[in-house]
Order: structure tokens, then sequence, then C-alpha cells
């Protein structure tokens, strides 16, 4: 780091990129996640889901908010696939968790990314092996969260600890789940709905922004 970084305060680490909402509905996101511990946002494809929650996520850990960030995902197809993947269990898990380490290389040079990992300030953890976990002063981000069953929901949720923000992000209408299998993200959202602490974003083909095609495609396609 050279002495005009230092005397600036910046850390070449990270890009010079600020999370700027693009539409009403991520401003409501960021809202909700300052204003509450877990954040439900469903919506579609190209809303900005992800990239809200780890702008925030990368946010609270360069001002000193949060010591780590969590990245988990539903393993659908865990199994022969996940065990025929080579390497440790964050070989096993990286590919379906790429999404959110896309949107870490918009805020994060991935020298940092790799470092933050060797550190353990990013963490990937299986969404089916929460159980016993306690994260305190964490950003917990769940992609793809229609694809979680109330098992891994509901112990997803009763990990969170002190200090500590969780969003949960995903697309009823995308689930990946075996047919006749009911994913428990929706469900818990609703259930939950009124509870002190926990709030529910819901996204729409309004608030796309990744491309102007995508609204189209969504309508023919589902």
């Amino acid at each position: 780091m050279t002495r005009k970084q230092k005397r600036k305060g910046e850390d070449p680490g990270y890009k010079p990129r600020n999370l700027e909402p693009r539409n009403d509905g991520q401003a409501d996101i960021i809202k909700s996640v300052m204003r509450n511990s877990i954040t439900f946002v469903t919506g579609p494809a190209g809303t900005g889901k992800t990239h809200v929650a780890v702008g925030l996520a990368v946010r609270g850990m360069r001002n000193g908010i949060f010591e780590r960030i969590i990245v988990t995902r539903p393993l659908v197809s865990v199994g022969k696939d996940m065990g025929y993947l080579p390497g440790g269990i964050e070989d096993k898990v990286g590919p379906y968790v790429q999404p959110c380490f896309d949107e870490l290389q918009y805020y994060l040079s991935t020298a940092m990314i790799r470092q933050m990992i060797n550190d353990g300030a990013i963490e990937i953890v299986p969404l089916s092996m929460m159980r016993g976990r306690t994260f305190r002063n964490c950003f917990i981000i769940l992609d793809e969260a229609q694809n979680a069953v109330h098992t891994e929901i509901k112990s997803l949720l009763t990990r969170i600890g002190e200090d500590s923000r969780m969003v949960l992000a995903g697309d009823t209408d995308q689930s990946d789940l075996p047919e006749g299998q009911r994913g428990a993200f929706l469900e818990a959202s609703e259930r939950l709905e009124g509870m002190n602490g926990i709030a529910s974003i819901a996204m729409t083909e309004e608030h796309i922004v990744r491309h102007s095609l995508i609204g189209g495609i969504i309508r023919r396609l589902w």
C-alpha cells in the first residue's frame, strides 16, 4: 500500500465502486438490511438481489461492522454430483456459489477475495451443514433460496448471532427442486411476516436491471 493510499484510507483490494440503488426495489433492500436482522428478498432474475446483498456485505466489512461474510446456497444436486467434484468442501461447493463470487469480484480484487477466504473473512458454508454453527458479527447470504427445503431454512435462520445480518434471496419461479419436492423459502417469509427484526422485499419485472431483454424472456418462457 502506498503512502498516498494510506493517507486517503484506501485499500487497494477494494475496487473504487460504491453500492448505489438503481431503483426503488434495490433501495428498499438496503433500507431493510439496515433496519432488520433478517431480510427475505424475492424477485425475478436480473433484479440485482445478489448484487445488493454482496455490496452491503462488502461495505460492512470495509467499515468494520462485520468480521466475516458467509456465503451459502442449496446444493440441489447433492449426492453424486457433489461427491464426484474434486478437492475439499470449498472446492465442491464453489461452483454452486459462483454467482456470489462474480458479485464479490465487482467490489474486490481477485487477490483480496482469495486472501479473505484464506483468512476466514469469507467463508463458504454448505447449507446442509449449518447445524451447530453460530454466526456473530457476520453478513450471511443465502443465494437461490427457492431451492432450500424446510429443514435447511430453519437451520439457517437459527444460526444468526449478535450483530449479524442475513439476506435470503431467491426467485420462486425458478425452482430446481425435484418434481413434487416443495421449497420452504416463500412459506418461511410468509409465516415470519410481521415479526420484529424480520422483513420481506418483493422485487418485480419493473426492477430488472441486468438487461432490457430479460423481462420479455421471462414473460414468454415462464
